[in-house]
């Protein structure tokens, strides 16, 4: 199947990829919204179950090991997206949420180094100052719409999505969407008890519900169609179809997405050192991605 793999993208493929990463960064805008209806870890709890039900009846179950499935669900539902609402809820504006969730890439080169006994390359080590001198940044300019709990939060979500994508990859190759759905399930449990303990038990659980106006809901099911069945299954097909170097680098573009999305609906200021912050992140993403075939390209030229 990889032998049939195209190496351009067609208008209609390379729009698809830009409305995926639309959905991904905008969805940020979505979040900090939904979030005036519902407490975070209840609208996590809410997105999942919509991402579980009912696509789980129409969806066979992926072969991989519950105990597998059960990390990917806690580390994604609770660890990324859990903290990540509870981190958007007054502690970081979502524009930057989304720029610093992107630290996900560098965790994941990490764990790879710890588990697989992957080496850390030089351009790797470049990748990662950079990136970390963006963060720097944003830590020095924090103020009432981004604390420093709140930077360390989302670096705790990128954390736990490094996790989640290393647990998948010892899943094997499966149907993503399929593993999503099912993973969902896992993360019902925690994120449900969570809300009853620390946001008010079942009265303010099952008030939220009641009182929440439609558009908190359709934030809901942004979450969890919009993301989790457009978003993975859309992805997983163009993946089909051409090689991941060739859309790998579209998610370059959430934050983008994220940070313009957040300056037009929510009047998210973008002073100089945002753009730089930004630009140095971004620019340490580009450097991890490309500097492998620039490399070898330079080389051939030499040659």
């Amino acid at each position: 199947m990889n032998s049939h793999k195209s190496n351009q993208l067609p208008l209609s493929h390379l729009l698809l990829a830009l409305a995926i990463v639309a959905v991904w960064g905008t969805n940020f805008v979505v979040i900090k919204l939904s979030l005036e209806a519902f407490p975070p870890f209840l609208f996590a709890a809410l997105r999942y179950t919509f991402a579980f039900l009912p696509l789980a009846f129409f969806i066979p179950r992926p072969k991989v090991s519950w105990g597998n499935m059960c990390a990917y669900g806690v580390a994604i539902g609770v660890g990324q997206f859990g903290i990540l609402f509870f981190a958007i809820d007054g502690r970081i504006s979502p524009g930057l949420a989304s720029l610093v969730i992107q630290t996900q890439v560098f965790f994941t080169i990490g764990f790879a180094m710890f588990f697989a006994k992957e080496r850390l390359r030089l351009y790797q080590a470049v990748a990662v100052s950079i990136a970390m001198t963006g963060l720097g940044t944003i830590a020095l300019h924090t103020d009432a719409s981004t604390t420093f709990l709140g930077l360390a939060l989302v670096v705790f979500a990128g954390l736990s999505w490094g996790i989640g994508n290393t647990v998948s990859r010892r899943a094997g190759s499966i149907n993503m969407l399929s593993y999503v759905v099912w993973a969902s399930a896992f993360s019902l449990p925690p994120l449900f008890l969570i809300s009853w303990i620390f946001e008010g038990g079942w009265a303010q659980i099952s008030t939220s519900i009641i009182t929440a106006p439609m558009g908190a809901w359709l934030g809901v099911f942004w979450q969890s169609w919009g993301n989790t069945v457009f978003g993975y299954a859309a992805w997983a097909w163009l993946l089909s179809k051409h090689p991941a170097a060739v859309v790998g680098p579209a998610p370059l573009l959430v934050p983008i997405f994220g940070m313009g999305a957040s300056a037009y609906f929510l009047s998210e200021p973008l002073p100089l050192w945002k753009i730089l912050a930004a630009s140095l992140v971004i620019a340490g993403l580009v450097v991890n991605l490309f500097w492998p075939s620039l490399e070898k390209h330079f080389r051939k030229l030499a040659g």
